[in-house]
C-alpha cells in the first residue's frame, strides 16, 4: 500500500527555506585594504543547472554570483574563497564555474567530496582552484568528523587543508588529540563555533587556542559570529573571543562574510554585511593586524599572489 503525505506533512519533511540575503548593500565605515579577501561565502544559482542534493539541511534562496560581485564592490573585497555549499554535496560545478569566470588570481574554493571522489577528480578540482575540503557535524552533505582521517590522507599530496565545521565547540576538546595528529593543515570555521555565552574559557575554545599555538599550520576563520552571539545587534559577547585569537595567532586568522548567510530562518534576521565589516574592523583596530587577516594570511593559506 502506498502512503501519501498531506501537504502539511510534506512541508514539514522538506528542508526549511532560508531567509534571502538583504537586497541593498551599503559601504562600510571602514575602508578595506587592497587585496582584502572574503574567505567564507557561498553562491546559490538556478537549481535546474546546479541541482541541490536530496540530503540537505536547508533550501536556499537565490544568491547568484552577480549579486555577490555587487556585495564585494560595496564592501571593498577584491578576492574570494568560495566554500561549495553543503546542499551540493560533492557536486562542485558551481564553485568551479565561478572560479573559472573570475580567475584564480581573484577566486579560490573549498570543496565537498564523497567516498566515490577519485584521486583524478581531486587533481581536477585542484586545477580548477580548489584548495581544501570541508567536513561538518552540523549540516548534511559533507561528511562528519569520522571522515577526517580518511580525507586528510587523500588530500595531503595536493597540499590542501581540512576545513572543520562543528555543531558545538565542545567537539574540538573531545577531538583535540586526533586533530593534533592529522597530517594536513586545519582551518576552523566560524571561530570554532563557540557561542558568546560560552566565552573564552570554554573547553572547546581553549582546545582550539592550544592547537593554534602547537601547530603552525592551523587557521581560524573570523566569520559568522552573529549566529553565535547572545548579545543582540552589536554582538559584543563575541568581541573577547576575537581578541583572544588576535592575541594568540594574528598570523593564522582569516576573515569571512558568510554571505548569503544560509540556514537562517524566520524569525531570525539577516545581518547587514557592512555592519559585520565594521564590527570586525572595530574589534581589530590595529591596521597591520587587519592587513594580515584580510590580505596576507589568505594569500598564504589559499595561494593567492
Amino acid at each position: 500500500m502506498t502512503t501519501r503525505l498531506s501537504p502539511s506533512a510534506m512541508a514539514a519533511a522538506s528542508p526549511p527555506l532560508c531567509l534571502p540575503p538583504l537586497p541593498a548593500v551599503r559601504a562600510p565605515r571602514h575602508r578595506l585594504p587592497p587585496g582584502a579577501t572574503d574567505c567564507h561565502c557561498h553562491v546559490f544559482e538556478d537549481p535546474s543547472r546546479y541541482p541541490w542534493g536530496g540530503e540537505r539541511s536547508y533550501t536556499p534562496q537565490p544568491a547568484d554570483r552577480h549579486a555577490y560581485a555587487q556585495l564585494c564592490r560595496s564592501l571593498g573585497l577584491t578576492r574570494t574563497v568560495q566554500v561549495s555549499a553543503s546542499i551540493y554535496g560533492a557536486d562542485n560545478r558551481l564553485t568551479l564555474d565561478l572560479i573559472a569566470e573570475w580567475g584564480q588570481e581573484r577566486a579560490r574554493g573549498v570543496a565537498g567530496i564523497a567516498a566515490s571522489t577519485t584521486q583524478a577528480d581531486l587533481h581536477a578540482l585542484h586545477d580548477g582552484g580548489m584548495r581544501g575540503v570541508r567536513v561538518s557535524t552540523l549540516v548534511k552533505g559533507y561528511g562528519g568528523s569520522d571522515a577526517m582521517a580518511g580525507i586528510a590522507a587523500r588530500i595531503q599530496p595536493l597540499g590542501w587543508h581540512l576545513q572543520l565545521h562543528f555543531e558545538r565547540a565542545a567537539e574540538i576538546a573531545a577531538l583535540e588529540a586526533s586533530l593534533m595528529r592529522l597530517p594536513v593543515p586545519l582551518v576552523f570555521d566560524h571561530l570554532g563555533c563557540v557561542r558568546g555565552n560560552e566565552g573564552v574559557d570554554h573547553p572547546g575554545f581553549q582546545a582550539m587556542l592550544r592547537i593554534l599555538q602547537r601547530r603552525d599550520d592551523c587557521w581560524v576563520k573570523v566569520s559568522s559570529w552573529y549566529r553565535r552571539s547572545e548579545a543582540g545587534p552589536g554582538h559584543e559577547d563575541m568581541r573577547p573571543l576575537v581578541q583572544a585569537l588576535v592575541d594568540v595567532r594574528p598570523d593564522r586568522l582569516v576573515f569571512g562574510t558568510n554571505w548569503p548567510h544560509p540556514a537562517l530562518f524566520a524569525p531570525a534576521q539577516v545581518p547587514a554585511d557592512a555592519d559585520l565589516v565594521d564590527q570586525f574592523c572595530d574589534w581589530v583596530p590595529d591596521v597591520q593586524v587587519r592587513q594580515a587577516i584580510l590580505v596576507d594570511n589568505p594569500a598564504q593559506l589559499y595561494g593567492f599572489a
